[in-house]
């Protein structure tokens, strides 16, 4: 005997034996046991689900001689002939590719008939939102009125294609997607009577692939086990070779080259991805995912409570990454990479669409969006709760300078006023939790910094040492640090014999009453984002100080 497939092997017989539909179930059982059948229903929901499976069963339990609570019995006649398909009384037709109106009038022809030896005439048409205008029109009549032996029972994946004159004649029952746990329980079923073992994560990584669908869950356990010799355990990492998806090690590396802003690593992993002969398509769905489960970690009180299917291991993995990108980014990546998948649906190339795609996560200036603006203000919080404990080597000043202008500019689009507000409130408090870290000493040679210029006897040194665009004033280990953004200025007033360091430290010993020692740090070809220039985080109105003479 020929091979017969997993999902016809196990094909439900009866209403009882149909998993994740219960609400549809019980409702088709009532109507049986009570004799409440109506004329015409329609199944609505994804591929997969039991539509047509529940149509049979019905069509064999209005039919059956010893219907059982409601349940056909599969072993009188009736149900025997409608099992084999050899019965008069039951028509299923596929509207995919019998659409046409001689179609639909050829079956109404057939209508007039009455049913041989059972109840009802059953007419079952599949996809029936494949049905063209035409059809739709000459079937409206005989499905409003039909005879009383004759019971229509519709089937379609796209409920909206139906027009609402056919829907209003119809008991509409909408199937859901089936939950992954009563996937692997039923694929679990399957492997004991089959005698295929499988690892209970290798069963819910397929549970997942098959979107919620019990025929493409079993179909995929069927291609699985068939690559693995008797006796042999289905592994999590066959299953990943078989179907050519990747572990979770890899979407925890494509999100730290993400967060690190490292395009040259992620396209490397496109390529890796494909030189493994895996479907990168596939992976930006399954990453996309990944971005889901770390999501619902970062935003749950418990992080082993979230309701995403990992070990324990991969959730503690995705609260630290969780930890590290603010929830505004988080929810752009998943926006970003959601909305591909209609591009690449149509797209001829879409390694280029990806690779544009990651480029938008990487660089959110490219893009002016609510996600993108809340996205660059967060990278910038984040640069700067970086440098809250270090006063030395780090610049947050520029910082603060490009939020606040993201902010007053009106970069934050209209709808996050609001939300703008706030973390322009919380940089403003954190200026001021590091200005009150700092020492009381530093704080007056920062706010006396005109005077301690004043001292500088000519004026070229005056005009440099005084401009913050030339010579930055930053703070480190008992010492003042200054940062020449100049080359030239570096080497012209800092060198072996600096006289202008010890005029300074003199300087701010008469100002202060205390000796610091004052370096040289040449920060021309990195610009001002390594350090904190000291002025910066003082108030306002400490800046504007006049220059106060000294006596020479």
């Amino acid at each position: 005997m020929a091979y017969l497939a997993l999902y016809r092997k196990y094909r439900p017989l009866t209403f009882d034996d149909v998993k994740g539909q219960e609400v549809v179930v019980s409702a088709l059982k009532n109507e049986v046991k009570t004799g409440r059948v109506g004329h015409a229903y329609m199944l609505c929901g994804s591929r997969g689900i039991g539509k047509t499976t529940l149509a049979k069963i019905l069509a064999r339990a209005v039919n059956c001689e010893h219907p059982v609570d409601g349940n056909p019995c599969n072993e009188c006649a009736a149900c025997k002939q409608i099992n084999a398909g050899s019965s008069m009384n039951v028509v299923e037709i596929d509207a995919a590719s019998n659409n046409r109106v001689d179609d639909v009038r050829e079956l109404i022809d057939g209508v007039r008939y009455s049913p041989t030896n059972a109840k009802y005439k059953v007419y079952i048409i599949d996809e029936v939102h494949m049905l063209s205008p035409g059809a739709f029109n000459a079937l409206l009549k005989t499905l409003e009125e039909p005879p009383s032996y004759v019971i229509f029972i519709l089937a379609t994946t796209d409920v909206q294609k139906v027009p609402v004159t056919i829907l209003s004649r119809c008991q509409r029952y909408d199937l859901k997607r089936i939950p992954v746990p009563v996937i692997v329980e039923r694929l679990k079923e399957i492997g004991e009577k089959e005698n295929i073992k499988a690892e209970e994560k290798a069963l819910s990584y397929i549970a997942r692939a098959a979107d919620g669908g019990m025929r493409d869950a079993v179909s995929i356990f069927d291609k699985c086990s068939s690559f693995i010799s008797e006796g042999d355990v289905l592994t999590y990492d066959k299953t990943l070779e078989i179907l050519g998806n990747v572990d979770v090690s890899v979407f925890s590396g494509m999100f730290e080259s993400l967060r690190a802003r490292k395009i040259n690593e992620c396209i490397k992993v496109l390529d890796e991805i494909s030189d493994s002969g895996a479907s990168i398509v596939q992976f930006i769905t399954d990453f996309t995912w990944y971005l889901r489960n770390m999501l619902l970690v970062q935003l749950s009180e418990n992080p082993a409570d979230a309701p995403v299917d990992m070990t324990s291991e991969n959730i503690a993995l995705l609260k630290q990454q969780a930890d590290e990108i603010g929830n505004k980014t988080l929810m752009r990546y998943i926006e970003v990479l959601s909305g591909l998948k209609n591009e690449l649906r149509n797209s001829t190339d879409k390694r280029v669409i990806i690779e544009l795609a990651l480029i938008k996560l990487i660089e959110p200036t490219s893009e002016s969006t609510d996600a993108a603006v809340l996205q660059r203000l967060e990278q910038l919080e984040s640069e700067l709760n970086q440098q809250e404990r270090v006063l030395n080597g780090m610049n947050v000043d520029a910082i603060l300078s490009k939020v606040n202008q993201a902010v007053s500019s009106g970069a934050v689009v209209q709808g996050n006023e609001a939300d703008a507000a706030q973390r322009k409130e919380a940089l403003e408090n954190k200026k001021k939790e590091l200005l009150d870290a700092m020492p009381e000493d530093i704080k007056e040679i920062a706010s006396r910094w005109n005077e301690v210029c004043s001292l500088i006897k000519d004026g070229m040194s005056y005009a440099t040492f005084s401009n913050r665009e030339k010579v930055g004033v930053s703070y480190s280990n008992n010492e003042i640090r200054l940062l020449f953004y100049c080359h030239m200025d570096y080497t012209q007033f800092y060198s072996p014999d600096f006289e202008f360091q010890k005029t300074i430290e003199e300087a701010i010993e008469k100002l202060i009453g205390k000796h610091v020692k004052v370096t040289g740090v040449d920060r021309s070809g990195e610009g001002k984002a390594k350090e904190i220039d000291i002025r910066s985080i003082l108030p306002e109105n400490v800046l504007s100080l006049p220059i106060v003479e000294v006596n020479k």
